[in-house]
C-alpha cells in the first residue's frame, strides 16, 4: 500500500562536500545540460550519462542515489535525449515521489512523471476503465480493516484489534504475491510466515473479504495493481497505448519490488529495455509485505547487457558510523550478503558510537533523554535527533522520558503535517492574505516575506517564544514555527519572493507531502525511518528478543533483522548511540543481553567481526563511553514483615516485600504475563492519559499493568483483587480494562477498527 510519509526528506549532499543547509532547498536551475553534471562524483556521473539500454545502480546507504537518478533524468531531458512526458520514474512512497518531482523541477526537468506504483497504476486504471470494462471505476477504499472485520464476522470469527491488523496484513501479502484464498495456506507455509490465526481461518476471511468487496462495489489498493495488470494483459491495444506514452522507466528502491509490481513493470515495458533500476539488497527490510530483492539480484541475469554502476561513497555518515554499519553486515549470510556494498565514508572523522547498557527500560529511556538534552545544549537541533526502536509499542516510555526532560518530540507515522488542524487553518489565512496583497491581515507589502508570514501566524496564536512543557499546545506551536522557518528559507533563496509565491510553494509541498522540518526529536520505528537521516540517532532496545525480534526464527528472518539494524545505523550522520536494557521493569530479572548483531563490534564482546570489522579503525572499540548507569542489583535478602500480615509469593511461596506486593510474586520469580495483553493495556493507558492530560502513571503504574496482564481477570471480582486497582480506579477504568482483557476494543480504539490498515 502507498503510505505517504510525513517528515521532511533527508538532507542530501553535493557529491562529497558538506551536508546541505536550508538554503540549498531552493537552488538555481542549472544553465545547461552539462551544468546538470556539475558536482557529481565519478560514479554518480556514470549513472547520469548512462541513458540507453538497461542500467542497474547498486547504491549503498547515503551514497546519493536519488541525486544520481534525478540528475540522470534531468541530463537526458536537458540534452534533448529524453522527452519529459515519456519518462516515468517510480518509487514507493508519496514523499519520495514528491521529493523526486521537486528535484527534477529544480534541475529544469519539469513535466517528468514521478509517482508511486499505485499512483501511476490508478491514473491508468481510471483512464482506461470505461474503455476496457465500461461504466465508472468502483470506489477505492483507503482503509480496509473494517471490511476485514466484517469478513471475519461473516465467517463467525472474533478478532481483537491486533489480530484484525495482522489478518489484514496477510491479505495484503497474499494479493501482492498473487495468492488466491484457496492457495493461502500452502503459500504461507512455504514462505515460513507466522500466521496470526490458523491459516484455514485466514483463508476463509480472505475469501469472504473478496466477496464483500464485490457485493459492495469497492476495490482496495492491491486491486488497483491487479486490475491494471489484468487490463494490460487482456487488451493489447491499451497496453500499446501506455507503451507509446512511456518510453523510459526509472525504478527507485528496486529491492522492495513485489512480484505483482514487477509484473506491472514488465507489462509497461513490453519488449523494450529502456529501464534504470536503483537499489541495495542490504536494505531489504519489507519482505513481510511481499517485497523481495530477487528482482534486483537477478537483474543482470535477465539483462546480460546491462550497465552496472556501484555507488559506495557515503556522503552522509562519518567514518565511525560507516565502520559500524559495515561491521554489522560483515557476518551476514545469504544472497543479499553476497552482494553487499562496502561503504567508504567521505566525511571528516566524528565521535565514536556510544554503547550503553541499562538495568531496565525506564532507565534506558531516561538515559537517552539525558544524552539528548546534552546534545541540544551543545548546539544540535532537536529536529536533527531521532530515537529509533524495533516496534511502535516501545514508543511510549520514550515519549514520557522526553516529556519529563522538557524535550519536544514528534511521532513519525502520526497525523500528516499538512493535515494538522493548525497547519490547514494557517494555510487558509496565508492564502487570504496573499489574495488581498496582505491588506486583509494588516500587512505592509514593503515588509519582507518572513515578517509577513510571522504576522499572519501570530494571528493564529504563534509566538516568538515556545510555550513551556510538551503536549498539544507545544505540538501546535512547533507546527506554526516550522512554517515560519520555511518562509525564512524561501526568502533567502528567492529574495524577491512575495507572499503569493510562498503560498504557491506551500501548495507544491502539500501535493508532494513535502513537509518542513518540525523542531522536535523524532520517535520512529526502524521500518518507518527508512529513507530518512538525522545528525544524531539513538538505537534503543538493541537486545536479544527485540533485535532480532523473538518471532524471527528462520535464517532468512534473522538476516532481515540484521539488515534492519544496518538501516538504523546508517540513518546517523555524526552521533550514534546504541543501547539495551537487561530487564523490562525496575527490579526485574536481568535475563537479557545485547543483540548478537553487536558481537565483536561493541567493547567487551567477542566474535569473528573483531576490531575494525568492515574496514578501518571505525568506532567499535576505541573511545567508547562506558554506560552512565550502573546495573541495579536487587538486595541479597528481602525485608520481612510481621507474622500476622505476611505476604507470600504466588509462585515460590516466599515472603514478599512492599515493592513486590503489587505483583504478588518475587521479582526473581518467572512471570506468566500475557505479553499481548500487556501491550494493549499500555496502548490504552497512553490514550487515556493523553485524554486526561496526565502522565501515564497517574492512570496505572507499570507494575499494576504487569499485574493485570499476569492475572488476566475475567470479571470485576478478579480485577478488584489486583493490587494497585483501588476503588476509585476501578470505578474510572474497570470496564475498559475488563473489555481489553476480553479482547474487545474500547473508546477511541473501537472507533479505530476502521482506521489504519
Amino acid at each position: 500500500m502507498d503510505n505517504a510519509t510525513h517528515l521532511p526528506p533527508p538532507t542530501w549532499q553535493h557529491g562529497g562536500v558538506t551536508p546541505a543547509t536550508h538554503s540549498t532547498l531552493f537552488p538555481q536551475v542549472p544553465e545547461s545540460a552539462d551544468a546538470v553534471l556539475d558536482g557529481l562524483d565519478p560514479e554518480q556521473r556514470a549513472v547520469a550519462t548512462a541513458l540507453h539500454g538497461p542500467v542497474c545502480v547498486l547504491a549503498g546507504a547515503g551514497t546519493g542515489k536519488t541525486r544520481a537518478i534525478t540528475h540522470r533524468i534531468a541530463y537526458g531531458v536537458r540534452a534533448g535525449i529524453l522527452q519529459p512526458a515519456s519518462v516515468l520514474a517510480v518509487t514507493f512512497t508519496n514523499r519520495a515521489a514528491g521529493e523526486m518531482r521537486g528535484r527534477l523541477r529544480q534541475l529544469g526537468a519539469g513535466g517528468v512523471q514521478a509517482r508511486t506504483f499505485h499512483s501511476a497504476a490508478l491514473r491508468q486504471l481510471q483512464f482506461f476503465w470505461p474503455k476496457a470494462v465500461g461504466g465508472e471505476l468502483p470506489r477505492l477504499v483507503d482503509r480496509k480493516i473494517q471490511l476485514v472485520a466484517d469478513a471475519a464476522a461473516a465467517s463467525r470469527l472474533r478478532l481483537d484489534r491486533g489480530e484484525l491488523r495482522d489478518v489484514t496484513a496477510e491479505i495484503e501479502w497474499s494479493k501482492v504475491t498473487q495468492t488466491v484464498p484457496g492457495d493461502y495456506a500452502a503459500a504461507a507455509h512455504k514462505a515460513g510466515r507466522e500466521t496470526p490465526r490458523h491459516s484455514a481461518e485466514i483463508a476463509q476471511i480472505y475469501g469472504d473479504y473478496e466477496r464483500l468487496k464485490r457485493d459492495r462495489g469497492v476495490i482496495d489498493f492491491e486491486d488497483v495493481l491487479l486490475l491494471t495488470v489484468g487490463i494490460l494483459q487482456d487488451r493489447r491495444d491499451i497496453a500499446e497505448q501506455v507503451r507509446a506514452q512511456y518510453q523510459h522507466f526509472v525504478v527507485d528502491e528496486y529491492q522492495d519490488v513485489s512480484p505483482l509490481q514487477q509484473r506491472l513493470l514488465d507489462l509497461w515495458l513490453g519488449d523494450r529495455d529502456n529501464l534504470c533500476v536503483v537499489g541495495d539488497a542490504s536494505q531489504t527490510i519489507y519482505s513481510f509485505t511481499g517485497a523481495t530483492p530477487d528482482h534486483l539480484l537477478n537483474f543482470r541475469t535477465r539483462h546480460p547487457s546491462a550497465t552496472v554502476v556501484k555507488l559506495v561513497r557515503d556522503y552522509r555518515s562519518t567514518p565511525q558510523v560507516v565502520n559500524l554499519a559495515n561491521g554489522v553486515l560483515a557476518r551476514a549470510k545469504g544472497r543479499a550478503a553476497e552482494h553487499r556494498l562496502q561503504l567508504i565514508s567521505q566525511r571528516d572523522a566524528g565521535p565514536e558510537p556510544v554503547y550503553a547498557e541499562y538495568a531496565d527500560e525506564p532507565s534506558e529511556a531516561e538515559g537517552a533523554a539525558r544524552r539528548i538534552r546534552e546534545l541540544i545544549s551543545s548546539g544540535v537541533s532537536a529536529g536533527e535527533i531521532a530515537i529509533l526502536f524495533r516496534t511502535n509499542g516501545q514508543s511510549e516510555i520514550y515519549e514520557q522520558a522526553l516529556a519529563d526532560a522538557g524535550v519536544p518530540y514528534q511521532l513519525r507515522g502520526a497525523e500528516r503535517f499538512f493535515e494538522r488542524a493548525e497547519v490547514r487553518k494557517a494555510g487558509h489565512s496565508l492564502r487570504a492574505a496573499a489574495r488581498f496583497g496582505g491588506n486583509d491581515a494588516g500587512l505592509d507589502a514593503a515588509v519582507d516575506l518572513p515578517s509577513q508570514v510571522r504576522a499572519v501566524l501570530s494571528g493564529e496564536g504563534w509566538t516568538t517564544q515556545p510555550p513551556a512543557g510538551s503536549g498539544a499546545v507545544r505540538d501546535r506551536w512547533e507546527s506554526l514555527a516550522a512554517l515560519a522557518r520555511l518562509a525564512e528559507d524561501f526568502a533567502r533563496a528567492k529574495p524577491s519572493a512575495t507572499l503569493a509565491d510562498f503560498v504557491a510553494e506551500l501548495d507544491e509541498r502539500v501535493n508532494a507531502q513535502h513537509a518542513p522540518m518540525v523542531e522536535g526529536v523524532t520517535l520512529a520505528s526502524l521500518h518507518a525511518a527508512k529513507g530518512l537521516e538525522w545528525d544524531a540517532v539513538f538505537l534503543v532496545g538493541v537486545a536479544e528478543g527485540m533485535m532480532p525480534i523473538t518471532y524471527a526464527k528462520t535464517d532468512e528472518q534473522i538476516e532481515e533483522e540484521r539488515r534492519l539494524l544496518y538501516v538504523g545505523v546508517t540513518r546517523a550522520r555524526r552521533h550514534l548511540g546504541v543501547s539495551w536494557a537487561l530487564s523490562r521493569s525496575p527490579g526485574g530479572r536481568a535475563n537479557r543481553r545485547a543483540s548478537r548483531f553487536l558481537d565483536g563490534l561493541r567493547p567487551g564482546s567477542t566474535g569473528p567481526a573483531g576490531r575494525g570489522a568492515g574496514g578501518g579503525r571505525g568506532g567499535v572499540e576505541h573511545g567508547t563511553r562506558p554506560t552512565d548507569d550502573a546495573v541495579w542489583e536487587p538486595p541479597a535478602g528481602a525485608r520481612r514483615r510481621g507474622d500476622r500480615k505476611v505476604a507470600r509469593c504466588r509462585v515460590c511461596g516466599g515472603t514478599l516485600d512492599a515493592a513486590e506486593m503489587k505483583l504478588m510474586r518475587c521479582e526473581d520469580c518467572p512471570s506468566d504475563m500475557d505479553e499481548g495483553l500487556y501491550e494493549r493495556l499500555v496502548e490504552w493507558r497512553a490514550r487515556t492519559a493523553a485524554d486526561l492530560g496526565q502522565p501515564a502513571f497517574c492512570v496505572f503504574t507499570d507494575k499494576t499493568l504487569i499485574a493485570i496482564a499476569e492475572a488476566a481477570p475475567d470479571d470485576e471480582r478478579e480485577l478488584s483483587r489486583v493490587p494497585g486497582v483501588g476503588r476509585r480506579k476501578f470505578r474510572s477504568y474497570g470496564s475498559d480494562v475488563l473489555a481489553i482483557c476480553a479482547g474487545q476494543a474500547v473508546g477511541d480504539e473501537a472507533d479505530d477498527v476502521a482506521g489504519d490498515d
